[in-house]
């Protein structure tokens, strides 16, 4: 069993199959947390030694014990207001006023599988490969009871964790924080802190920095996860590596405003609070209501972040992404966006289409303005009928002849938004997110709908639906291309308010859930404003999102290095775009471009009409590649071999689950005189396997590759790249 309690003890350890995490209710009801790191098959509870701390609070039953305080102990799931002075993982406000949680251990129950959340997305798992521990926690003056839930998948290195809260009194009470995840690390010692921040078209940007004795946040008070901050973070050792060191990575399945706040104490502990952001989040619980936090997913591991990240790509394919595309090959599709943008008609179209069916190209997107009256981005949002002045016709004659032509068909949909120049706006303006007597914020010329209305989730699903009735379209891109303030609905009373933006995020995953579960066949790819909401609650029900809006192969490369720390190759859409570059003016080599774009779900954004007969030869070897090496950059197992020190290269390499090839790509990202070899580590190969080196044909043991490298013999150009494969010999 991965999960073990000792009863006596209330002593709990959860195994991985290379991690233990433990917890331990003491004889005053305290949960604490013992433990999270490699296996140890012993209560690690005798390193809980503390002195007595000046100015903190002693629980009231200990009496003169004042080494006994919550302010200096490893918490479980830290309550408010009763004496722990650090960032508390819950607050609520009872009948009286008061806003004390002092949470006590109650009970605990043990299941086969994994835990569900409804309305939210959440890891799944079958009976066989995950047990379900669920510990009850209940305030001592209050009639509040906390569940704390932990899914264990012991084969992946995954624990998950979730909060029920119910009210199992007869007044209200009303929630103010409710954290997901709380990870007290009292063991001391120092860690690096690693978040991924930025902005539109630069977003999942890498930054590591040593933990500072307070308070350090990444957070989005946008409504979505953000271009900004990400809903992930690592902790690691101040001398980890891709390769060895001891890390510890947290991410939350949610799609909203999110708070990541860590804090070193006066002990020189670490206390990790994820979830919810508190600023944008007020829940009121009646009389046996709940109320279920977003899920949280943690792993380990003590053979450094490449290990890690391993971790994670692992649980999002297979137990978080759903749907006939969760393992299945993607097409490769060339989308209308930065070939025409607004500017199309059917001919225009379907000349492109013709050329990317000689070509190889498996779809063809149509992209904004096909509907309504939308030839700009300031009109036509929410009125989700054909164009078919534009398209000449009806868009399932258009679709037929892309189809005729042995190509898919997907199309552009931004569903959240409404614009005021709409017949939909129109006929509901009470619809919109909007304060009464307030002049509403506009973003892109744009408002949004209420998504916490199910009105407006039965107009959106009734016209998705009919468009994906009326056509055989095989792909929606869903964007969402603004942040979100002006938080007010109708259909909430005054003190109920501060509710909306969880309800909103409620409101899209119900959508979304109606339509992947009528429409099974369609590939949803997310997207918003590129990257501003890249995150595993919307991978749940779309498997691929759009990376960035930021097309230029040079800058992918740290956006998609920042996302495969948790996100696997397979979620990130990348596309070979035109040059000069339309975000940059930078000009890449053609073979670059589809280098870096590999990386990725593999797409074009261009006019393949307009490119030479060199580059359309580059195509169909690009498509080819991406059919040949589809099970190594979407199977199998990603190393980043560059850091994030500065370098002249960036490289990465893909690792076949047997070991039995890899594919090694190199950047060359900058250029100086008298030009020094690359030299570039090569990692996962079987020690004790030979390998052929495609480069010169060179025999070695991975033992050899694993250990020594790679020195490039021909000297690569700025922005050149070269893709390396090994080939095990028999």
């Amino acid at each position: 069993m991965s999960i073990t309690v000792t009863e006596k003890e209330r002593f709990f350890s959860l195994k991985t199959a290379n991690s233990e995490y433990q917890m331990q209710a003491d004889s005053y009801g305290v949960l604490k947390h013992l433990w999270y790191g490699k296996i140890v098959h012993q209560n690690m509870g005798y390193l809980l030694e503390y002195p007595d701390v000046g100015f903190a609070g002693n629980l009231y039953e200990a009496g003169n014990q004042r080494t006994y305080s919550l302010n200096t102990m490893p918490l479980e799931y830290a309550g408010a207001g009763v004496g722990d002075f650090r960032i508390c993982a819950a607050s609520a406000v009872h009948a009286d006023g008061s806003r004390a949680l002092d949470l006590r251990y109650e009970r605990y129950t043990i299941r086969k599988g994994k835990y569900n959340i409804p309305g939210l997305p959440a890891v799944y798992a079958s009976d066989n490969e995950a047990e379900t521990l669920e510990i009850t926690l209940r305030d001592t003056a209050s009639s509040l009871s906390v569940t704390l839930r932990y899914g264990v998948l012991p084969e992946l290195d995954i624990i998950t964790r979730s909060v029920l809260f119910q009210n199992n009194g007869t007044t209200p009470i009303v929630l103010q924080k409710a954290a997901s995840l709380c990870l007290d690390l009292p063991q001391g010692g120092s860690w690096d802190w690693i978040h991924f921040h930025g902005r539109h078209a630069m977003e999942r940007l890498t930054e590591r920095t040593a933990l500072m004795h307070g308070i350090q946040e990444s957070s989005s008070t946008r409504g979505t996860s953000s271009h900004q901050q990400n809903p992930s973070v690592i902790l690691c050792e101040p001398d980890c590596t891709e390769n060895s060191g001891a890390c510890i990575g947290a991410f939350l399945l949610y799609s909203g405003s999110f708070q990541t706040q860590i804090e070193v104490d006066q002990l020189r502990q670490t206390r990790l609070v994820m979830g919810l952001h508190p600023d944008l989040f007020q829940w009121t619980l009646q009389p046996n209501d709940t109320f279920a936090t977003p899920e949280a997913v943690l792993s380990y591991s003590s053979n450094g972040l490449a290990q890690l990240s391993h971790h994670f790509h692992q649980v999002i394919r297979e137990h978080i992404c759903r749907g006939t595309y969760q393992l299945a090959e993607r097409p490769i599709l060339i989308n209308s966006w930065e070939a025409a943008y607004f500017d199309f008609d059917d001919q225009k179209l379907l000349k492109i289409a013709k050329e990317a069916a000689a070509i190889g190209v498996d779809m063809l997107v149509l992209d904004d303005g096909w509907f309504g009256k939308r030839d700009d981005d300031c009109s036509g949002l929410g009125d989700w009928f054909v164009n078919e002045k534009k398209l000449n016709g009806s868009l399932c004659h258009l679709v037929e002849q892309v189809r005729a032509m042995g190509l898919k068909f997907g199309i552009w949909f931004e569903p959240e938004m409404v614009s005021e120049d709409s017949d939909l706006y129109r006929a509901h303006p009470e619809w919109s997110i909007q304060i009464p007597g307030r002049k509403p914020t506009r973003s892109r010329y744009q408002l949004l709908l209420d998504l916490s209305r199910s009105d407006v989730q039965d107009y959106l699903y009734e016209r998705i639906s009919a468009i994906l009735k009326e056509a055989d379209i095989s792909y929606i891109k869903w964007d969402m291309n603004r942040s979100i303030c002006d938080w007010y609905t109708t259909l909430l009373p005054a003190d109920q308010q501060g509710e909306l933006p969880h309800r909103y995020i409620l409101g899209l995953y119900a959508l979304l859930e109606r339509l992947t579960t009528d429409f099974p066949e369609v590939l949803f790819e997310g997207c918003s404003g590129g990257g501003g909401r890249f995150d595993a609650g919307m991978l749940y029900y779309c498997p691929q999102i759009w990376c960035s809006d930021n097309t230029d192969a040079i800058n992918r490369l740290s956006i998609q290095y920042g996302s495969s720390f948790f996100y696997p190759i397979s979620t990130v859409g990348s596309h070979v775009s035109v040059c000069p570059n339309h975000q940059t003016g930078r000009v890449t080599p053609f073979w670059t471009r589809g280098d870096v774009a590999l990386a990725g779900s593999f797409g074009y954004e261009m006019d393949l009409n307009k490119i030479s007969d060199e580059e359309k030869e580059m195509v169909k070897e690009q498509v080819a590649a991406m059919h040949t090496y589809y099970d190594l950059t979407h199977e199998g197992l990603y190393y980043r071999l560059t850091g994030l020190k500065k370098q002249d290269f960036m490289a990465w390499e893909f690792v076949a689950k047997d070991q039995s090839r890899a594919l090694l790509t190199i950047v060359k990202t900058d250029a100086e005189g008298n030009m020094l070899p690359v030299h570039t580590k090569v990692c996962g190969l079987a020690e004790n396997k030979l390998y052929r080196c495609s480069l010169d044909g060179e025999i070695r043991s991975g033992r050899t590759w694993n250990c020594a490298g790679l020195t490039l013999h021909q000297v690569l150009k700025e922005y050149e790249s070269i893709r390396v494969e090994f080939t095990e010999v028999e």
